[in-house]
Parts: structure tokens; C-alpha cells; sequence
């Protein structure tokens, strides 16, 4: 009884923290639209997530959230020193194909969103197998290193939570 009122728990929970956000005033009316909103929209959509992912290791998300926040606040600092700072015949745009290991669509989704997010790079396509992804750097006289970094920090992190 309990799954089919809350079929996807997280999510619920999601629903009801972004519309607190939205409204951004917490009264006894808003947590009621809140968890009302959390609870009805996912039995709604439930059809629709038939293979839901499974988290492996949800707290590593945390760890993973806060390692994408701070990669965004310095690749911030970095673009503006490239564009304030660098001339524009010293800018080394360059296109590098990511190899994944990831297997999950959410997964490589997360990571496309996480390239795409962070300052200086772009996540452009995902080859039609799936195995890897085309990331476009503003700035980078390693490629290589840019890939490494990338399934460091970002690949090796959500294989360890969505597998």
C-alpha cells in the first residue's frame, strides 16, 4: 500500500524541496501544496518509469554534488582569467571525445548535464553506441588531461552511486 502511495520516494521528496524553493516562504499552506504536489505527481507519473534507476550508493551523491559545485566556482575563476587575461591567438579551443565506462542513461545523462554546467566545457553529443561523449573545452593545451579529469572526478563518482 505504502509503494503505491509514494512509488518514488526521492522524487517526492525532490517535489516538495523545489516547490519550497520556488514559493520561497515556508507557511502551512505552501507545505501542504508541497506534499501534495510531492505525493500526487509521481503516482501520476509512474507509468512512464517503469526501470527507475537504482541508486548504489545515494550518499555518494552528496559527496558528488559537492565536488561538482566546486569544480563550478573554480572553472568560474578560470574562464574569467582566460577571457580577461589570455589573448585571444593563445586560446586553445578544443574538441575531446570522452571513452565512458558508464552504462546507465541517467548516469551519462548526469554527466553530460555535470560537462555542460561547469564553465569552459560543453557536453556536445553522445555517440550513437553510447560509448562515448563529445566534450568542447573553451581553453586546454592537454586534451588528455581533460579526459582523465573528467572520468576522475565525474565518471568514476556516478558509477559508483547509479551502478
Amino acid at each position: 500500500m505504502i509503494r503505491y502511495l509514494i512509488p518514488h520516494p526521492l522524487l517526492s521528496l525532490t517535489l516538495v524541496l523545489v516547490w519550497l524553493g520556488l514559493v520561497n516562504t515556508v507557511t502551512v499552506g505552501n507545505l501542504v501544496l508541497a506534499v501534495l504536489f510531492g505525493l500526487v505527481l509521481p503516482i501520476f507519473t509512474k507509468a512512464y518509469w517503469p526501470d527507475r534507476p537504482k541508486l548504489g550508493n545515494p550518499f555518494k551523491a552528496i559527496e558528488y554534488v559537492l565536488v561538482v559545485l566546486w569544480d563550478i566556482v573554480v572553472a568560474n575563476v578560470e574562464v574569467a582569467m582566460i577571457i580577461l587575461f589570455k589573448p585571444e591567438r593563445e586560446i586553445r579551443s578544443q574538441w575531446v571525445p570522452v571513452p565512458l565506462d558508464l552504462t546507465s542513461a541517467e548516469a551519462i545523462t548526469v554527466l553530460a548535464g555535470t560537462i555542460t554546467m561547469t564553465p569552459g566545457t560543453v557536453s556536445a553529443t553522445l555517440s550513437a553506441d553510447g560509448r562515448s561523449i563529445l566534450v568542447h573545452c573553451l581553453h586546454t593545451d592537454d586534451p588528455a588531461a581533460l579526459r582523465d579529469g573528467i572520468k576522475s572526478r565525474y565518471e568514476r563518482r556516478l558509477m559508483e552511486i547509479f551502478q
